[in-house]
């Protein structure tokens, strides 16, 4: 018990805070919340982890009071998260710094410090039901521990993945047709050959698609991973 006591003292590396606007009102409400709370998030779960695997891995640094599985909020089915209440802060915190990046069910869990379970943070915040995640994974995404693949689609009724890097993509060979056609037919004064360029958006329709695309931004989801 001395080591995980060394631990929660540590303080371990430091990690960028996330905000739960759905639960507190300001970002100072949540870390006061925090100072005084024994309570943990566990993300990265598989949804086929159970309960009693949570009690026993998370009993390892410290007494655990409850363990509250998240949940599908339409199937009411585990959806990859929990919260952990110890009796203590001390363990809660030894647990953030010495169980969060260790492996339950194949999977790298994280574990951070939370402002304290309340009713309704069971459930998941994704219009699938289950977490916002999982809700952004593509259909190419396949993670067997979360449910399969993925379901995101973009406009076009393509998965997001034909587009994550779009500096890797291979050029079809319709594209390739049309920017040689970029060239009208030359119109000859004598020995001088004159060429029209033209703009390659008149040419082939779908650039001008991809590109109105690039202007949208990504929406903002309050609730994070929940």
């Amino acid at each position: 018990m001395e080591l995980y006591a060394s631990l929660a003292d540590t303080g371990g590396p430091k990690k960028k805070e996330y905000w739960d606007r759905r639960t507190f009102t300001s970002l100072e409400e949540q870390q006061e919340a925090m100072r005084n709370s024994s309570t943990l998030y566990v993300g990265n779960l598989s949804f086929f982890t159970s309960e009693t695997q949570i009690y026993e891995l998370f009993s390892v640094v410290g007494p655990v009071k409850s363990v509250i599985m998240g949940l599908n909020q339409l199937t009411k089915t585990p959806c990859g998260f929990c919260f952990v209440e110890y009796f203590s802060k001390e363990n809660a915190q030894a647990c953030s710094n010495f169980i969060s990046g260790t492996k339950l069910d194949q999977r790298v869990i994280r574990c951070d410090l939370d402002g304290g379970f309340i009713e309704g943070r069971q459930y998941g915040r994704g219009t699938s039901g289950g977490q916002v995640r999982d809700d952004r994974r593509s259909k190419e995404d396949y993670d067997p521990g979360r449910g399969g693949y993925g379901k995101k689609e973009d406009d076009y009724g393509l998965s997001t993945a034909h587009f994550r890097r779009p500096g890797t993509l291979k050029r079809a060979r319709d594209d390739s047709v049309d920017v040689d056609r970029n060239i009208r037919h030359s119109r000859k004064s004598g020995d001088d050959e004159v060429t029209e360029p033209v703009d390659k958006a008149e040419v082939n329709p779908r650039f001008q698609e991809r590109d109105s695309d690039g202007e949208q931004d990504n929406d903002d989801v309050d609730g994070g991973d929940n």
